[in-house]
């Protein structure tokens, strides 16, 4: 396949994406190619540890390629979405709970599906030009691919800012909130994934490690936790109306560009997600509930078309007042009985 090559080097499972052209977004096919080549390296006693990396300047992975999705839903075949998210989520956690190392290489953008590929090994390098976010409540979904468990456990309430607000994170902003593990200037990648190749000792990548240029994230935390505590999207709201400041001008006004259902389904499910008993697994169910139930009644095509397909800019949210009923939340994160997201393997 032309957009992702994978390969054995040396000592190494190579998995690069090849698309830099559409900012190397993952289609179906490349989620299966990851997934066949996790499963076959496995067990493989030749490769002790994999590589996941990207061709171009601009991007790891910018998300996944949602054109496709577009183009079935408002057909009204919600099964594509429905399969492309199912079998994407499964992937994710195999990569979180992969026996040998697994060392991603995030240059440039790395969003939404880049995130599942790229955030969930055991040592994920950023460099200078690293910008991680979750945007995607700004097109009616809610962070996903595992998202949603990296957001629970970042520090304090930066977890519902990065997902409710989309805030891009520079390579010290990604160690922070635990997207990332080792900021590693890009001039030193290519000598250092030739050294994993022909060694398969992963413990190179923290020689390599230097400290990253400040971000913003740490001196923004006390303010972020005192607006972002509260129970539910509205509380939220609430406390930055009444404060001000230039934070909580610049905060609402992302947070107006955003879908409401969304947003308040990510502050309940970070909730609901946070404490002793997370995993990815769980994680990853809680996210199907949405992602299942977001072309019919969620905000997903709408955002779709107002963002990607018309440019319009100009999103017709429900609940465009931001005053989200507590059952509408409810209803979208429901157990899915007969068609909850599961983990054996086919």
């Amino acid at each position: 396949m032309s957009d992702i090559d994978i390969r054995v080097t040396g000592r190494a499972g190579r998995i690069t994406l090849t698309r830099p052209h559409a900012l190397n977004a993952l289609s179906y096919d490349m989620c299966m190619a990851i997934d066949a080549a996790l499963r076959n390296w496995r067990e493989d006693d030749d490769v002790d540890l994999v590589i996941l990396d990207a061709e171009g300047e601009k991007a790891f992975c910018a998300g996944g390629d949602i054109a496709e999705l577009y183009e079935t839903g408002t057909k009204g075949d919600f099964d594509y979405g429905r399969t492309f998210w199912r079998d994407e989520y499964r992937m994710n956690a195999m990569i979180f709970e992969y026996p040998k190392p697994v060392i991603s290489f995030m240059q440039g953008f790395t969003m939404g599906g880049g995130v599942g590929i790229g955030c969930h090994g055991t040592h994920r390098i950023v460099g200078e030009s690293s910008k991680i976010a979750m945007p995607e409540c700004g097109i009616g979904l809610i962070p996903d691919v595992g998202g949603t468990l990296m957001l629970a456990l970042a520090p304090g309430r930066v977890g519902e800012y990065l997902g409710l607000t989309a805030g891009r994170m520079g390579p010290d902003d990604a160690i922070f909130a635990g997207f990332a593990d080792h900021y590693i200037p890009q001039e030193h990648w290519e000598a250092l994934i030739e050294m994993l190749e022909a060694s398969g000792d992963a413990s190179h990548v923290e020689t390599h490690a230097a400290e990253p240029p400040k971000g913003t994230l740490r001196e923004m935390q006390p303010e972020i936790d005192a607006h972002f505590g509260g129970e539910a999207l509205g509380d939220i709201l609430t406390s930055l109306r009444n404060a001000d400041s230039d934070f909580a001008r610049d905060t609402l006004k992302a947070l107006g560009r955003n879908s409401p259902i969304s947003m308040a389904c990510t502050v309940e499910m970070l909730h609901r997600l946070r404490g002793p008993s997370l995993t990815i697994r769980k994680a990853l169910e809680m996210e199907y509930r949405f992602t299942y139930r977001s072309m019919e009644h969620g905000d997903f095509l709408e955002g779709i078309r107002a963002q990607i397909i018309d440019k319009d800019r100009n999103p017709q949210w429900q609940y465009a007042d931001m005053n989200v009923p507590a059952v509408a939340v409810s209803r979208m994160l429901q157990p899915l009985g007969a068609d909850a997201l599961t983990f054996e393997e086919e």
